[in-house]
């Protein structure tokens, strides 16, 4: 059973949440603050967590911070806040996925679903390499000047994409439907911004980067 860890300071959204995610098969921890969250998560480690970023003893994003130290659950952020400002330093500092107050149930759901899906593990794949970074697809994980590179899911699972048709064009449209679902298809901020963040942490100039190439209008590309 995959186990939900719900950080959230709203008795009504709690409640709510833990009713719909109890009643399709989840099992439910909820914290109302920070701390507890903290202690919850490493007594009884989650398989995904939705956070609230405005929680009434810290700050959500102090919250990614500190879960960042030790495990890459992936997480969820749930807010109000709309600044998109707020929500490329929820990506940056760790989070996998942002949804917006008030949000649909139904939204909500199948993005907790995918962030499930991209932890699972990989068969075994071959490793593969670049002049700047190494990609291991069999053991997720990415090297770069002799040390390990941390990804999130998200991240992630684009680079495999990518990496895994290296040479070919894979279209937005293609990458929004595997990593978010297809009622997501036309959401590309989301690319650009995690390409952004992938090309920061691999390229040697991500102004001008040599592997993660954009193809304007139409998709991404990678380049060993």
């Amino acid at each position: 059973m995959t186990r939900v860890l719900l950080v959230e300071d709203e008795p009504q959204i709690v409640r709510a949440l833990r009713i719909n995610l109890r009643a399709r098969g989840y099992e439910v921890d909820a914290a109302p603050d920070g701390r507890s969250a903290l202690e919850a998560a490493a007594r009884r480690p989650p398989d995904v967590v939705v956070l609230d970023l405005g929680l009434p003893d810290m700050d959500g994003v102090e919250v990614i911070r500190g879960l960042r130290g030790w495990t890459g659950v992936p997480i969820i952020v749930l807010s109000a806040r709309h600044a998109s400002a707020e929500k490329v330093a929820a990506l940056d500092i760790g989070a996998d996925d942002y949804v917006t107050k008030p949000f649909g149930m139904d939204e909500l759901l199948a993005r907790l679903r995918a962030a499930v899906r991209r932890a699972r593990p990989a068969d075994e794949a071959p490793v593969v390499e670049t002049g700047d970074f190494t990609v291991d697809l069999a053991a997720k994980r990415v090297e770069r000047d002799g040390a390990d590179v941390r990804l999130t899911p998200t991240e992630w699972h684009i680079l495999e994409l990518l990496v895994r048709d290296a040479g070919r064009l894979v279209s937005q449209r293609q990458l929004l439907r595997e990593v978010w679902g297809p009622s997501y298809e036309k959401e590309t901020n989301y690319l650009r911004v995690y390409l952004a963040q992938l090309r920061r942490k691999l390229e040697p100039d991500p102004a001008r980067p040599r592997h993660l190439i954009t193809e304007p209008g139409m998709g991404y590309r990678f380049e060993p």
